[in-house]
């Protein structure tokens, strides 16, 4: 296949080769070439690598249903019970609603998916094998990685720990936490049982983060020592953590050292307040960060809409970057930043300038979309997009018009 007239990363109009899943050549276009075989036409649109949304409750989506008013009450817990109310009233089946919005995302460039799959003695696996169905529907046309996740906490209902060693013995690849000290009250007890369970199933762990300034730096502690002690280097996430970065510059540079040394990867949804810890620190450090639209217009928010791009262009207004090598960096997050912490086989970012995954014998996973330069199609999110991947068409812009 080639891909012709396309400018990687905003460069040179170039005609890019694949064969198969990887990129085997680059060269500058040639507008008098008629090449043989499969071709698909750039029109000098900006070739990027496909975004990869690694926090998204794909189990939790209203996408693609009537608006609904909002409903939920302040806290997590008010908020997970606001759920557990309606999830099983909506206007379609759970199974539809999951498969559809995940087609979505991958009709605008989005084809690495880490998704939070619920357990409780509520849901039980429904919504775990909802999750697992849709994968399995769009099976090489997106990765997706599945995280069982005690959305409702692991000790505050009897029964819950049996669901979520169920969902792993199912095949759940990461194993969920969630505030152990401000949800269950018992943060010993709440990491012994999600590191335990990751340790016997071999999976990495995910941490769900919302507590405040150093009530949530303490919990971080916690999880720094048990990755160290357990050696899961490159096996630990943490997920929102938005006040990290509130507490003092000191802890702020400590908490970065550390999670660059222990390789703790960091996965954003673009919050808003100046709690969090700073972008371009963290990934100048080189701690594998990326990026996730959480819930996509769901009984907890009506945010969200299927798009990276748009998360993208959140990223870097909530980090006020105005300069473009910034703002690039932000799409660098969401593409190939997330991507590192889904497969460890793609490197970290090495700084805020690097622009990696459209090298020779890099994976063919890639978006066309319009724009002059890469900030402008953050600034612009235009919607002339081609999807590809492992080096096949998947979504195109007639997909978007039709979606």
């Amino acid at each position: 296949m080639l891909i012709r007239n396309a400018r990687p990363w905003g460069g040179e109009p170039s005609d890019v080769e694949l064969d198969g899943s990887r990129i085997a050549g680059i060269r500058p276009h040639d507008p008098a070439a008629r090449p043989a075989g499969e071709v698909v036409e750039g029109r000098g649109r900006l070739l990027l690598p496909s975004f990869s949304d690694v926090h998204v409750h794909l189990d939790s989506t209203r996408i693609g249903l009537p608006f609904r008013p909002h409903t939920g009450g302040p806290g997590v817990w008010t908020m997970t019970m606001n759920d557990r109310d309606n999830w099983r009233s909506a206007e379609v089946p759970l199974n539809e609603r999951v498969a559809g919005t995940l087609e979505r995302m991958i009709a605008r460039g989005t084809t690495r998916v880490r998704s939070y799959a619920q357990v409780d003695v509520d849901c039980k696996l429904e919504k775990f094998e909802a999750v697992v169905a849709a994968k399995e529907k769009f099976a090489g046309l997106a990765d997706v990685q599945i995280m069982t996740f005690p959305q409702a906490g692991i000790l505050r209902e009897e029964g819950t720990v049996d669901y979520l060693e169920a969902s792993l013995k199912a095949g759940a690849e990461v194993m969920g936490g969630i505030d152990p000290c401000t949800l269950d009250r018992d943060p010993k007890k709440h990491l012994d049982i999600v590191f335990g369970l990751a340790e016997k199933y071999q999976v990495e762990v995910d941490i769900h983060l919302h507590e405040p300034g150093e009530l949530g730096v303490f919990s971080t502690d916690l999880i720094i020592e048990r990755t160290r002690a357990l050696g899961m280097q490159g096996k630990v996430t943490m997920s929102h953590a938005y006040e990290l970065g509130s507490v003092s510059e000191s802890v702020s540079r400590r908490i970065i050292d550390e999670f660059a040394e222990l390789d703790i990867a960091m996965a954003t949804v673009a919050p808003s307040g100046r709690g969090h810890l700073s972008l371009v620190d963290l990934v100048e450090a080189g701690v594998r960060i990326g990026l996730g639209e959480d819930g996509q217009r769901d009984y907890w928010s009506p945010y969200g809409n299927c798009d990276m791009l748009d998360r993208t262009w959140q990223l870097a207004f909530v980090n006020n970057f105005r300069r473009d090598d910034l703002i690039e960096m932000s799409l660098a997050v969401a593409t190939l930043g997330g991507a590192s912490i889904m497969s460890h086989e793609v490197p970290r970012l090495t700084g805020s300038t690097d622009r990696p995954g459209l090298a020779v014998g890099d994976r063919a996973s890639l978006l066309l979309v319009d724009g002059e330069t890469p900030a402008s199609a953050v600034m612009d999110r235009g919607t002339d997009r081609t999807v590809l991947h492992d080096g096949v068409v998947v979504a195109d812009q007639l997909a978007l018009t039709n979606a």
